[in-house]
């Protein structure tokens, strides 16, 4: 099977469309990372509700902040606070709040 094929599968297929958000790791690196290119892109063209998860503090690009719906900041990296924003930021995204 092509890696083309692969999208085709119904599992595939199955996958996507139960996927009810996207949690996106922003890379810490401004050089570019296009597998989260790719998976951002997919997002946004599947309608998906994004979360960007960002380590650090880095400045995030005007166009990703106007995308994602909601976005975590871990500047000390992962921590029980920033376990708790990212739950809260799955629930609003959800509409559990």
């Amino acid at each position: 099977m092509s890696y083309d094929d692969a999208w085709q599968d119904s599992s595939a297929k199955t996958w996507v469309s139960r996927s009810a958000l996207v949690i996106s790791l922003v890379p810490e690196s401004r050089e570019g990372d296009v597998k989260f290119w790719v998976e951002l892109g997919a997002s946004i063209m599947l309608d998906k509700p994004i979360i960007a998860v960002v380590m650090g503090d880095a400045p995030l690009p005007w166009k990703l902040v106007q995308v994602a719906d909601e976005i975590v900041r871990c500047p000390k990296g992962i921590d029980p606070s920033s376990s708790d924003e990212l739950a809260a930021a799955i629930k609003k995204v959800m509409g559990d709040d």
